[in-house]
């Protein structure tokens, strides 16, 4: 089994605004996760400088970045990263561009974990819902036509507030969805923006949401969970 997780970290900055890097960092070691798709995790402007510096990430030692060498500063590629375990190996990676008024994007990496190869999009989606149904469309479409096929785990801050409609309702007709729960508002969350969903070649054995005291302050998301294994 393969353990995911999913967590919009606001660029490190608290429910107390404060930005503190390994607070962000502590609540990733409560998930003790295999994969983890990161949104918002690059400053906004500027170089886009990465918030978990290789610095944080070498001094922690359980992760490493999926190198998509997009921006030199950045993690990832607006916003959106993947940490894997350091012992997992990165068959392949690249960015995805997708349509969008603001600057939006997701990433997607083939990765090697226990001798099984796995895909991983992560994705933080538009406020509007036009645009997101665009951007679920433009993501489907992308896994879909590469080379190489494997069992898949997209996951991300997908802000769609419905329970089944819109984006979800085209993602559904592709992936199934992991019963994670509500993250937010992490001080109080009443509602299911950030989602895990996996091909059918994968089976969901577990799921939630981190709610402990660190992940209620380190940002304004809870993170996401699941573990999965072939179907």
């Amino acid at each position: 089994m393969i353990k995911v997780a999913s967590y919009n970290m606001r660029k490190s900055i608290g429910t107390d605004r404060r930005r503190r890097p390994e607070r962000t960092l502590a609540v990733l070691g409560e998930i003790d996760a295999d994969v983890i798709a990161l949104q918002e995790a690059d400053r906004r402007f500027g170089t886009r400088a990465a918030v978990l510096t290789d610095h944080l990430l070498g001094d922690h030692g359980a992760w490493k970045a999926v190198p998509f060498g997009i921006r030199q500063r950045s993690m990832g590629w607006h916003g959106n990263a993947l940490l894997v375990r350091a012992d997992a190996q990165v068959v392949d990676c690249e960015a995805i561009h997708l349509p969008s008024l603001e600057p939006r994007g997701a990433v997607m990496a083939d990765l090697r974990i226990r001798g099984q190869v796995i895909r991983v999009v992560g994705m933080h989606l538009d406020l509007s819902g036009l645009w997101r149904r665009r951007q679920a469309a433009a993501i489907i479409a992308h896994v879909e036509a590469s080379t190489h096929q494997y069992p898949t785990v997209l996951m991300g801050d997908l802000n769609e507030w419905s329970a089944g409609s819109g984006c979800l309702r085209d993602f559904a007709a592709h992936f199934d969805f992991a019963d994670t729960g509500k993250s937010f508002h992490a001080r109080k969350p009443v509602a299911r923006l950030d989602r895990i969903m996996a091909s059918r070649e994968l089976t969901f054995t577990e799921a939630g949401v981190h709610d402990s005291m660190s992940a209620r302050t380190a940002s304004d998301h809870l993170p996401v969970w699941a573990t999965v294994k072939t179907a």
